[in-house]
């Protein structure tokens, strides 16, 4: 899996930006999705949980079908980002072992670490480093 720092992956991501549509990297936030909607997120991003509120436990099978669904192809590349960087590479180890063959995760995710005061947004991440974002 490939570590890409927030300005690192938007880079990328604009690079690829006239490749074919099924060519292109698929941008896959793995957060909840009222997480996703509510917090925030990058423009065209497409939300696949890693795993979901009530049970709050990984499918890792069932989330390499669904990403393997969105993308139509494992050799499409794919990058990944949730809150922090950490469940990213969980995901990333399970699309990996289910036969994807360029995985890339967003190093400290869309809010980054938590601060002295416990607040994120504020160290690193996506949108501490200013890179476009929505929210619902």
């Amino acid at each position: 899996m490939k570590h890409l720092q927030p300005t690192e992956a938007w880079r990328w991501l604009q690079a690829q930006a006239d490749q074919p549509p099924e060519r292109r990297p698929l941008f896959v936030d793995v957060r909840m999705e009222i997480e996703s909607l509510y917090v925030g997120r990058p423009p065209g991003v497409v939300n696949i949980p890693w795993y979901e509120y009530p049970d709050l436990r990984p499918d890792p099978q069932d989330f390499a079908r669904r990403v393997e669904e969105e993308a139509g192809d494992k050799t499409r590349p794919i990058l990944l980002i949730c809150r922090s960087g950490k469940r990213t590479l969980d995901a990333g180890a399970a699309l990996e072992a289910a036969g994807f063959t360029d995985v890339a995760h967003v190093v400290h995710g869309f809010e980054g670490e938590l601060n002295e005061h416990f607040h994120r947004s504020s160290v690193n991440g996506w949108r501490f480093e200013g890179l476009p974002w929505e929210q619902m």
